[in-house]
């Protein structure tokens, strides 16, 4: 079990194998809990990469603070868990919540960021927010579910679903598969609480490394015009839609590779 002790939290974290491409600081999104498997340690990247990802505060096995929490405190861990590893500088990849703290991370320690990859995620402000996911706490487990399906991915319609129906009940016993562990509600909403206050619009123009845009078509968590927003601001950016929704890493093969292609320029 790997645990780092910062000034106020001792931080799980996992590395995959030295790799040629060096190492590659994950980010994770909602709720995300590395005991929950596959995950990104098992993912393509670790073919090239040392991979390293953590549990963010309140997660998974990472200790769990009293009080609220900010997009400033997720983003110090960040930094903290770096320092600790005696990392200076790192390509930095965030997912959905986690490429909101990565834009926070660029923001509050400059210097600890080589390069960016911003997958499905949103600069709030003047960019637009991401889906306001803590309001579908007010739901029941079967209907928060549901609504994550559907927004996960905007083709999953009423009409689609009821055309669909078997289908779509699959798509719900395998979402449930995938997260076996499950956060502490009082917790995740902490999480949920502080992405709601996200705005990192106003540094996008001060971002002074290459930084990749990842989105998925049909995502209903970060739209499209987002990421797009995003391109606009950033001056050194590449943006790419791929076929798919909000897990389109997934569900476009050319992802991971095109991702990959990027990050060994």
């Amino acid at each position: 079990m790997s645990i780092i002790s910062t000034k106020d939290l001792d931080i799980y974290f996992e590395r995959s194998s030295s790799k040629k491409g060096g190492p590659l600081l994950y980010i994770g999104g909602t709720g995300g809990d590395l005991r929950n498997r596959p995950n990104q340690l098992d993912s393509p990247l670790t073919e090239f990469f040392e991979v390293i990802s953590y549990d963010q505060r309140g997660l998974g096995q990472t200790t769990k603070p009293e009080g609220n929490y900010t997009m400033q405190q997720y983003a110090d861990d960040a930094a903290d868990l770096l320092d600790a590893l005696q990392i200076e500088n790192i390509p930095v990849l965030g997912v959905s919540f986690g490429g909101m703290v990565a834009q926070e991370l660029i923001k509050r320690h400059p210097n600890k960021v080589s390069k960016l990859i911003l997958l499905c995620t949103s600069s709030g402000g003047k960019g637009g927010s991401s889906y306001p996911l803590h309001e579908l706490e007010l739901l029941d487990e079967e209907k928060k579910l549901e609504k994550l399906i559907k927004i996960n991915d905007l083709r999953i319609s009423d009409n689609w679903i009821e055309n669909n129906l078997e289908l779509f009940n699959e798509l719900k016993i395998n979402s449930r598969k995938r997260n076996t562990f499950k956060p502490d509600p009082e917790n995740l909403l902490k999480q949920l609480l502080a992405r709601k206050d996200h705005d990192a619009f106003e540094n996008l123009r001060q971002i002074n490394v290459p930084v990749f845009l990842m989105g998925g078509k049909y995502d209903g968590i970060a739209p499209v015009s987002n990421l797009e927003a995003m391109h606009k601001e950033i001056k050194d950016s590449e943006l790419r839609f791929y076929e798919g929704g909000h897990l389109f890493l997934i569900q476009d093969k050319n992802a991971f590779k095109e991702l990959i292609d990027w990050l060994l320029i």
